[in-house]
């Protein structure tokens, strides 16, 4: 059978890696289409988005209303951070230049981020509200961020992926956890991340490339051990027990289906971003969603 080709953009690091297991190594059928495993920072492949250039790809949920005209959500793929997800941490002897309160005090400081698009850092803004007008930001790639805020060359940096596992490693404090902050606030998950899937493929290839992707997810979870022995090449500074643990914190029965709920966190998040003037307003969103 003649395939299409389709490209799939991801990134390196062990919950997506988990989740394309069975169609990286072709355990499963992927009909006529043929997958290229595009493998960058979230950062790059949200710039990317802007240009069309994947097929399919991941992307901040922040990055999303920027690309809402070309590309839709797929219901399955999603990273939810269910009263937890990415964290402001500074030097564990420079917690208290951040003050006492429930949230750090940034104001005159300097934070590396892993990307202005990125939903982490629309987070962070929308938590802190005033008390971080006046503080600065460096793009840091985000494996770097630790070694960064350890050796002094931020204040404080914003971790994404498994940094939120390991900070205590690099002598790391945290100073609040933004996915507890987002669940007292709303009682909902915080979308992070989500796959979305270019409108001009048509919505017949795009239903049953996006059940292909669901069928990929649910392998990896129902053949658990050998789906995180291959996502831990992908792990830094991960042993095999905490390369489960994060899988398991990101891919979940969030990942196979958000469904409503997950549908109603991703509206709020954005509709917050919009009045807040830290991202466009997206109207109404488009979703497909998976049939197995």
């Amino acid at each position: 059978m003649d395939q299409t080709l389709i490209r799939l953009g991801h990134s390196p690091d062990p919950d997506d890696a988990f989740m394309f297991y069975g169609l990286a190594k072709e355990l499963i059928p992927s009909g006529r289409w043929r997958f290229e495993h595009v493998l960058q920072d979230i950062q790059t492949l949200n710039q990317r988005a802007m240009c069309g250039e994947l097929e399919i790809t991941a992307i901040s949920i922040h990055a999303y209303p920027y690309v809402a005209e070309r590309y839709a959500l797929t219901s399955c793929g999603s990273s939810m951070g269910d009263q937890y997800g990415p964290m402001v941490v500074c030097r564990e002897d420079r917690n208290g230049d951040f003050g006492h309160g429930a949230l750090p005090d940034l104001s005159g400081k300097k934070v590396a981020i892993p990307g202005n698009l990125t939903t982490a850092f629309l987070a962070m803004q929308l938590a802190l509200g005033k008390a971080g007008q006046n503080y600065k930001t460096e793009v840091v790639m985000f494996d770097q961020i630790p070694a960064y805020v350890r050796e002094g060359k931020a204040d404080a940096g914003l971790l994404i992926h498994e940094g939120q596992l390991t900070y205590q490693q690099s002598g790391l404090h945290k100073l609040v956890d933004l996915g507890q902050w987002w669940h007292e606030k709303t009682s909902l998950p915080l979308p992070l991340g989500g796959n979305c899937i270019r409108k001009d493929l048509g919505h017949e290839a795009m239903q049953e490339i996006t059940d292909i992707l669901k069928r990929s997810i649910q392998f990896s979870l129902d053949n658990r051990p050998k789906a995180v022995e291959y996502a831990l090449q992908f792990g830094r500074d991960l042993d095999r027990d905490l390369a489960d643990r994060f899988v398991g914190m990101y891919v979940n029965h969030w990942t196979l289906d958000y469904g409503q709920r997950g549908r109603e966190a991703i509206t709020r998040l954005l509709k917050e971003g919009a009045r807040a003037g830290l991202s466009p307003d997206p109207g109404e969103i488009e979703y497909v969603t998976a049939r197995n």
